[in-house]
C-alpha cells in the first residue's frame, strides 16, 4: 500500500520542498490500507537529510494543510509519533467499496477521488491489524490529555510542544545545524499568507507548455491524438470545475495523472470521452481551453531546424 501512498505524493500533493520529501518518507512507510504508519523526527532526519527544525515545521505544515494527520491516541516503537494519510485511505477505501460492488473492476476505472470523498473515521481504525505493526493505543488514551508534540523520538525523551499550528515563527538566521530554516517557508508556498494570489479553478487553468512537452515525450499525445487528448482535457475539467482553487502546479500535477490514467480509444470504447450523460466532447467551435491547447500543439509540431 505504500505504493499507493507515494504515487498520490508525486500525483495530487502541493506539498514542496523538504516538506514534500517528509511526506514521501512518511508514505514509504504505510503498510496497509489504513495508510497509518509511526516514524521519529531522528528518522526522518536520516531520511531526508534535512534538520530538526527543517522536519518539524514540515510536520506542522503538513498537518496544517491536511495531507497529515498525528494520531495522539496511538504510538508506534518507543513512543514514536504515528500519522495517519487521510487522502490516500479515503481512495483505497473509494477502490475497496468499488471492487467490492465490481469484482472485475480495475483500479485504473475507478472514479478519480473527489473532495466529497472523506477519509475512514478514526474510530473505524483496526486496532489488531496496526498492533500487527507494532503501532498501540497510548495507556489511557481515552481519558488522558492529548498530546501536542508532532515529533516522536527513538530514546522516548520528554516531549517538547511544537510551535502552535499556525504560527510561523522562524529559528534566527545563521544557524549551523540548519541552513535551509529561511527559505523553508517560501518553498512551501501553498501554507504561505501569500498563496492566495496564486491559486486558480480547473476551469480557468491553462495546459502549460511543460504538460504539453510531458504528454508528447511520454508518448500520450501519439497514443490519444490531438483530439483525443483535447476530450480528455475536457472530461478533466468537467469532473474538476467544482474543486476549490488550487496553483497552477497543483493542477498540472492533476492534470498529467489523468492523461497517462486515461485510455486509448478503440472502436470498442467509442464513446470514451463522452462526458457523463452520453455527450461527447463539442466538436464545433473551440473554447478558450481548447483553443490555447491547439496553440500550444502547433508549436510543439513546429519545426526547430534540429530535426
Amino acid at each position: 500500500m505504500s505504493g499507493q501512498a507515494r504515487k498520490w505524493v508525486w500525483g495530487s500533493s502541493a506539498s514542496r520542498g523538504t516538506a514534500r520529501l517528509v511526506l514521501l518518507s512518511i508514505a514509504d512507510r504505510i503498510p496497509d490500507a489504513q495508510c497509518v504508519a509511526y516514524a521519529s523526527v531522528t528518522e526522518l532526519m536520516e531520511r531526508t537529510n534535512a534538520s530538526r527544525n527543517a522536519v518539524r515545521t514540515s510536520l506542522a505544515l503538513l498537518a496544517d494543510a491536511g495531507e497529515l494527520e498525528i494520531l495522539d491516541d496511538y504510538e508506534g516503537p518507543q513512543h514514536s509519533t504515528v500519522y495517519r494519510m487521510p487522502r490516500p485511505a479515503a481512495w483505497l477505501a473509494k477502490v475497496a467499496a468499488a471492487q467490492k460492488a465490481d469484482p472485475d473492476l480495475r483500479i485504473e476505472d475507478v472514479e478519480p477521488l473527489t473532495d466529497a470523498d472523506p477519509a475512514p473515521a478514526l474510530k473505524d481504525l483496526d486496532d489488531e491489524l496496526l498492533r500487527k505493526h507494532r503501532i498501540r493505543r497510548t495507556t489511557g488514551s481515552e481519558t488522558g490529555p492529548r498530546r501536542q508534540n508532532l515529533t516522536g523520538s527513538k530514546s522516548a525523551p520528554p516531549r517538547q510542544n511544537l510551535t502552535p499550528r499556525r504560527v510561523r515563527n522562524r529559528p534566527p538566521s545563521g544557524s549551523d545545524s540548519d541552513p535551509q530554516n529561511c527559505s523553508e517557508p517560501k518553498v512551501n508556498r501553498r501554507y504561505s499568507s501569500s498563496s492566495a494570489v496564486d491559486l486558480t479553478t480547473a476551469t480557468d487553468w491553462q495546459v502549460d507548455e511543460a504538460s504539453l512537452s510531458w504528454a508528447q515525450q511520454q508518448g500520450h499525445l501519439e497514443r490519444l491524438g490531438e483530439q483525443g487528448l483535447q476530450a480528455a482535457d475536457a472530461k478533466w475539467r468537467h469532473y474538476r470545475a467544482a474543486w476549490s482553487p488550487r496553483s497552477a502546479a497543483a493542477w498540472a500535477a492533476d492534470w498529467r495523472s489523468w492523461i497517462d490514467r486515461e485510455h486509448t480509444p478503440t472502436p470498442q470504447r467509442p464513446n470514451l470521452y463522452a462526458l457523463p450523460g452520453g455527450t461527447p466532447a463539442p466538436q464545433t467551435g473551440m473554447t478558450r481551453s481548447e483553443a490555447h491547447m491547439a496553440a500550444l500543439l502547433a508549436a510543439v509540431d513546429e519545426p526547430t531546424g534540429t530535426e
